[in-house]
């Protein structure tokens, strides 16, 4: 049972730390969605066409998708054995050299190990942080907390547009390198969770993954953690990643773009993130604004699969409110923390958002073979709606987590 303990009120260390951490996932950001936004121009540049350019994009994108779920894995084990902070410096490191080498690259297989790399080292961002900053802020006011990180975070998709815009697709990954060695630097001034420092006293078990597995219900619970999540990136992946081949489906008078789609996705997730996360502290209910957001999924999802002839300002609208639909990311990823003990939160709070990142890899496999016995709308449809029904019976089956104490061990 959660010990009752007093916790610390947010001071300017907390706020720190916040800052520190919303700047590492808008970074994450920025590299993660980098390809999507420059996987057309980078691939003509390495002579990559025709047919290929659709399944040479979910090659690549499912090895960064690979990388990242094996890099939950390892990061989340580290954070709860050896601290927060380390899987802060060292995931940082890995995909900020990752993402200078991405520049000289002039092969597909080269490209997508690279990016299976770079999504190694991204795994350990976002769960780190979050797991920070939930156990150093008071249990009534961390929902403000990540719900920063993710409205500041996801902004980095927004730059990332503009870099590549702006400049080749070589230089937009030099970019994100350099962007990840300054936030290094900024890192140092971070300070170690004061629930990890007093776990490491405590004779319990720290990041034993095979926890998770061993005893039914605590199995339970992490699936349905992940299992409402599903149908967050099957949208950004797959809907606007291949907006132009939808949009060709669609009969569109012009060629979609990823990259603006993109763009208008993720100002709608900046701010469903701030709108889900506010909705659940007025109610008091993270299961009840998870809800509601994925409802919005569904509704945003199909109108955007019926819309023949859709045009490029209706496809930017279109991008903006499935993106706001897919905004309760931050909700999701608190959710996950607030389910587990001290002893396997970053575990659980760094696997949980890259598996259902992973989870696009066979979600894009099943994907691709609706379409080989359909067309792409059709399997689009039926993977959104299966997708959306799987997360809302794991929503029903989560307990509420808004206000729990977080200062417990599982055993």
């Amino acid at each position: 049972m959660p010990a009752k303990v007093s916790h610390p009120i947010p001071t300017r260390n907390v706020v720190f730390v916040i800052l520190v951490a919303s700047l590492g996932y808008f970074i994450d950001i920025y590299d993660i969605v980098i390809f999507s936004i420059v996987r057309v121009q980078s691939f003509q540049d390495i002579g990559i066409t025709g047919e290929k350019m659709r399944t040479g994009g979910e090659y690549v994108l499912n090895m960064q998708m690979g990388g990242l779920l094996i890099g939950g894995i390892v990061w989340g084990i580290i954070g709860d054995k050896f601290g927060r902070i380390k899987v802060l410096f060292g995931s940082i490191l890995l995909y900020s050299i990752a993402n200078l080498v991405n520049a000289f690259v002039h092969g597909l297989n080269a490209y997508a190990i690279i990016r299976f790399i770079a999504g190694f080292g991204l795994a350990g961002e976002l769960g780190a942080g979050v797991t920070l900053v939930n156990e150093s802020m008071h249990k009534d006011k961390r929902g403000y907390g990540t719900m920063l990180i993710a409205t500041v975070g996801v902004l980095g998709a927004v730059v990332a547009f503009y870099v590549a815009e702006h400049f080749s697709w070589r230089n937009a990954y030099i970019v994100g390198g350099v962007l990840g060695f300054a936030l290094l630097l900024l890192r140092l001034g971070t300070f170690e969770s004061g629930m990890f420092e007093k776990s490491v006293s405590k004779n319990v078990v720290k990041g034993k993954i095979s926890m998770l597995f061993t005893d039914k219900t605590r199995f339970r619970r992490y699936m349905y953690c992940l299992l409402i999540g599903l149908p967050i990136w099957f949208v950004v992946g797959i809907f606007v990643t291949l907006a132009p081949e939808f949009g060709e489906a669609l009969h569109a008078p012009v060629t979609l773009s990823a990259g603006r789609g993109i763009l208008y996705c993720y100002i709608g997730i900046s701010l469903g993130d701030l709108f889900a996360g506010l909705l659940a502290q007025i109610t008091k209910s993270r299961r009840l604004a998870v809800f509601i957001f994925q409802i919005g999924i569904v509704i945003s999802s199909i109108w955007y699969l019926t819309s023949t002839g859709i045009t490029e300002s209706k496809f930017h609208w279109l991008a903006f409110f499935m993106g706001l639909s897919v905004g309760y990311w931050a909700t999701f990823v608190t959710i996950a923390s607030e389910q587990f003990g001290t002893n396997l939160r970053s575990t659980v709070t760094t696997t949980a958002p890259n598996f259902v990142r992973g989870a696009l890899i066979p979600s894009t496999l099943l994907f691709e073979l609706l379409v080989k016995y359909f067309d792409i709308i059709t399997a689009g449809i039926v993977m959104i709606v299966l997708l959306s029904i799987i997360a809302l019976f794991a929503l029903s089956k989560l307990k509420e987590s808004f206000n729990l104490d977080l200062n417990y061990y599982e055993e």
